[in-house]
């Protein structure tokens, strides 16, 4: 008996987002523990007893602890009976391709789209000064990652990445990336997107295909784009 799921997680976090709402979304029954980051939370001796890390998202199930969201976006499909195949593939060559991206993912959109908005608008609240050289050089690395999406991954005739018609944990961890451009001025935010017709529409499928959990969780950003 493993007992129930936790998750600790950080709303303000993009992987902490794709974890809650792949949970929620497939009926998985769980504890959601926050972690605030603003307040140095995952500093705490008592976090660093499930992630000696100390980054979120991190999960304990039974007596396993699990941290890096891709690890346990890939561990909740096998060990949670009825997930829908299609968002991690058993066939070999599918999973692989995914795999792929989700590699890509991490060096390149996750580098530049982290950095920029760290940069730009939320480094005070990890208690880091904004450096506009250093968003300078972030966004070169977004928008070249934001053309690799356009012309490679999302290539094909589906909706989502390499071209198949519904979603799998790629497609969740990279939107939930992008959608943390949602704190940015909004004329900055249109001036990064706008040029990329397929992303934009592939956020919206993919909020589509998973709402309303995918609305519920993104809640926190709106509101702090509000504030």
């Amino acid at each position: 008996m493993m007992g129930k799921l936790k998750v600790y997680a950080d709303r303000m976090s993009q992987p902490s987002r794709a974890v809650l709402i792949f949970c929620r979304f497939n009926g998985i029954d769980f504890e959601e523990i926050k972690v605030d980051i603003s307040k140095r939370h995952h500093l705490s001796p008592e976090f660093r007893e499930v992630n000696p890390l100390q980054k979120v998202p991190a999960i304990v199930h039974g007596s396993f602890n699990l941290s890096e969201s891709h690890a346990i976006l890939v561990y909740l499909v096998s060990a949670f009976p009825g997930i829908a195949d299609h968002w991690y593939p058993s066939d070999l060559y599918r999973r692989a391709k995914i795999i792929s991206v989700m590699d890509w993912h991490h060096s390149n959109l996750r580098h530049g789209a982290v950095n920029y908005v760290i940069n730009t608008v939320l480094g005070p609240a990890t208690g880091r000064p904004l450096n506009p050289k250093a968003a300078a050089e972030a966004e070169k690395v977004l928008l070249s990652s934001l053309s690799k999406l356009e012309d490679i991954w999302l290539n094909g005739d589906g909706h989502f990445l390499l071209g198949v018609s519904q979603p799998s944990i790629a497609d969740l961890s990279m939107v939930c990336e992008l959608m943390q451009l949602e704190v940015l001025d909004e004329k900055d935010r249109s001036r990064i997107l706008s040029p990329y017709k397929k992303v934009l529409q592939w956020i919206e499928d993919t909020r589509t295909a998973t709402n309303p959990h995918f609305e519920e969780v993104h809640n926190i950003l709106y509101r702090a784009k509000r504030i």
